[in-house]
């Protein structure tokens, strides 16, 4: 079974799910970054520009996942250097900081929670997000263009291009098109009708929303719903 709640962190999730719940559901690129854990071990989801399809049998997991463009600042890394891969903590930071971190896990009675405590933990010792990217993300998500946005925040496209690469992993077109493919989503799994879906999460029309789900996800909007090919 998978469960996600708000975190203490603003903007953050946190999530969990049992090894009972046999079902592989492909993750799908969100502009998140994730923190993870399961089974003594500590990893860093980063960006994914395409679906994420998780391999091995079925096991517990606990995860943070961070607003878009935060966690590069907590982790001390760049987001493009962990797009679309999933690393070891260790590989990113001494041995002698992320073991301590894995015995905390270990002995707690609930994983979700003590990950979420070591995400706070990463917050209160890092600078504080840069609003810029924060209102980048908001106004990408309401539909504005990449360039329009860009004249709002006051920001060259060149600097936009990699504040963007660092933060979220790829440009701002790629996160447009992300955050576009989750409207799309959430308007359809609400029932409204694909065609309407489609103008309304701001895509050309129906068989654009079609290519950029094929593309981004891998299958159809029907298989995505749960409602045939």
């Amino acid at each position: 079974m998978y469960q996600e709640r708000p975190s203490r962190l603003s903007g953050a999730v946190v999530w969990w799910r049992t090894p009972e719940d046999p079902a592989v559901r492909p993750v799908l690129p969100d502009g998140c970054m994730d923190l993870l854990y399961s089974e003594g071990r500590l990893l860093v989801a980063g960006p994914d520009t395409r679906a994420h399809v998780p391999a091995g049998p079925p096991r517990a997991w606990a995860g943070v996942r961070f607003h878009p463009g935060t966690a590069p600042t907590l982790l001390g890394v760049p987001a493009h250097e962990l797009r679309d891969t999933r690393a070891e903590l260790t590989d990113l930071w001494a041995a002698g900081r992320v073991r301590p971190l894995r015995d905390r896990l270990a002995a707690a009675p609930d994983p979700a929670t003590a990950l979420e405590d070591i995400a706070l933990d990463l917050a209160a010792r890092a600078a504080p997000p840069d609003p810029l990217l924060h209102r980048l993300v908001e106004r990408l998500d309401a539909g504005r263009p990449v360039a329009a946005t860009a004249d709002e925040l006051g920001i060259g496209a060149r600097q936009l291009h990699r504040r963007s690469l660092t933060a979220f992993g790829y440009g701002p077109k790629t996160l447009a098109r992300i955050l576009r493919l989750r409207r799309a989503l959430a308007l359809a799994r609400s029932g409204v009708p694909y065609a309407e879906t489609a103008i309304r999460a701001g895509y050309a029309d129906q068989p654009h929303l079609a290519r950029d789900v094929r593309e981004l996800a891998g299958t159809t909007l029907g298989a995505l719903l749960g409602t045939g090919g």
